[in-house]
């Protein structure tokens, strides 16, 4: 099915422009009842930078959602009582909802300013701090995964415990023997990603843990863990900014798309007052 209905699609996409209109045969594809669809109805949808194989790909499962979409429509038009007028009303309403956000998304594109000063995101920040609750446990920390058979273990670990001193020799060590390193120290991280690999990851109560530990050596048969806490944010406070500052900066620019749809409509109306291309009767 696959090679005719696309060797079909290819042939007539050849011969459309070699045929008067009026002597083109129009192949069928599929049919459902009395529905049918048509090979010259796939030909502009099919992608122009597909493979042959590809497009039969394409085609085949256009035609079978078709045929789907064919047989519930027919379906439901047996087994309910549709309100025809109803439904046509759904339908403008729904294609008139896209004219007006094509329009919508036309000018927003023309005028949307999607720079974001730092002044703006920490000033709405401070305003609506309380909207940024956290979730789940944060930590700025340094992580470490190590072979249990790595040399030199021992040296890793009186580093470890004197950082910041001696870090050189942490960094150099982790880069050749660690199987998994985290070492940005003052960015916050998700605690659960921290733990996810480790033996710590069955902790019941991982409040209780950030607040009782700031460095922790586990191990299991194979690796061992080394974990290093600076600071940490709990579920229930305020998120830092400088975990959120993406979020924030997003939430700007949709405020200020939303406030271009306000002032796209102010001005489209306002145009056509000034011309009189509407009137109100009154009741």
């Amino acid at each position: 099915m696959r090679n005719i209905l696309i060797l079909t699609i290819l042939f007539l996409t050849g011969c459309q422009y070699f045929q008067p209109k009026e002597e083109t045969q129009e192949t069928v594809i599929a049919r459902v009842g009395e529905k049918q669809l048509l090979a010259t109805n796939l030909v502009d949808l099919i992608p122009s930078n597909l493979t042959p194989m590809d497009s039969a790909i394409f085609v085949e499962k256009f035609v079978l959602d078709w045929v789907k979409k064919q047989l519930l429509i027919t379906k439901a038009e047996e087994a309910i009582d549709f309100n025809e007028a109803r439904i046509q009303k759904k339908v403008l309403d729904y294609q008139y909802a896209l004219m007006v956000h094509e329009l919508e998304q036309k000018y927003i594109d023309a005028n949307l300013n999607e720079q974001v000063s730092e002044f703006e995101i920490q000033a709405y920040y401070n305003e609506k701090s309380e909207n940024f609750v956290l979730r789940q446990n944060l930590a700025k920390c340094i992580y470490f995964k190590i072979p249990a058979s790595a040399p030199d273990v021992w040296r890793f670990r009186r580093n470890l415990k004197n950082y910041p001193k001696d870090t050189t020799q942490i960094w150099e060590y982790a880069n050749v023997h660690a199987v998994k390193a985290f070492i940005e120290d003052s960015v916050w991280i998700k605690f659960d990603e921290v733990l996810i690999e480790t033996p710590l990851k069955d902790i019941s109560d991982k409040t209780a843990f950030l607040k009782t530990n700031s460095s922790v050596e586990v191990s299991d048969e194979d690796f061992i863990y080394f974990l290093k806490i600076f600071e940490y944010k709990l579920i229930g406070e305020i998120a830092p900014l400088e975990f959120i500052k993406e979020s924030v900066s997003d939430i700007i620019i949709n405020k200020r798309k939303i406030a271009l749809k306000v002032e796209l409509e102010k001005k489209i109306y306002e145009e056509a007052e000034q011309s009189n291309a509407f009137e109100i009767f009154p009741n």
